[in-house]
């Protein structure tokens, strides 16, 4: 399956089309929404003043796939994920071929919190966040907004909405608005990974 570019081919594909990938009960498969999830890349993105406090201190800096494979871990270490086995496999084989990544927050030598993601033309899809040390996640979305505007990003896709989210500005549009977004943002080309 790693060294199989047909099927990451299809995986991406299927990612460009609107769908995202889940384990639901043991079975992996392809699922949409009726509704979509963004964060915004514009003045519309914001946070609570406290992490501003947070970000002034400096006391995290930020890494893209410096540990990608603890990012897929901790997005997965969880008592209920739909982060199986099979998907963490996929992750790989898709961070191998240049889609997938990881955005770190790290405090020192620790890694405090991350984001999963696939970035496809001048969209990326958040799979997954998680935290080690407080604020961790919250700086790696601050950071990753930033990034993401620096880059020429259209889209930053966050599948499901959640209160959490929804403190950063997250909003839902319905799916066939969501498609001629991801149209538009799969026509441009935008590098991920800066150039040195």
């Amino acid at each position: 399956m790693m060294g199989d570019s047909q099927l990451i081919k299809k995986i991406i594909q299927g990612y460009a089309t609107g769908h995202f990938l889940m384990d639901e009960a043991g079975i992996l498969g392809w699922y949409t929404a009726p509704q979509r999830t963004l964060i915004p890349l514009d003045d519309r993105f914001h946070y609570p003043r406290s992490l501003q406090r947070v970000l002034n201190r400096h006391q995290f800096h930020t890494a893209i796939n410096q540990d990608f494979a603890g990012v897929v871990y901790g997005c997965a270490n969880r008592e209920v994920t739909w982060i199986s086995s099979e998907l963490i496999e996929i992750y790989f084989a898709l961070h191998d071929a240049g889609w997938a990544h990881s955005f770190e927050a790290w405090q020192g030598d620790e890694l405090a919190g991350g984001i999963l993601g696939i970035a496809i033309g001048g969209i990326f899809i958040g799979e997954s966040m998680f935290y080690r040390i407080t604020d961790g996640s919250k700086v790696a979305l601050v950071k990753l907004v930033e990034h993401l505007r620096q880059q020429g990003f259209m889209l930053f896709d966050a599948q499901l909405n959640n209160p959490h989210l929804a403190r950063f500005g997250s909003y839902t549009i319905k799916n066939d608005q969501y498609q001629r977004l991801l149209t538009q943002a799969l026509r441009s080309s935008c590098r991920f990974i800066p150039d040195p």
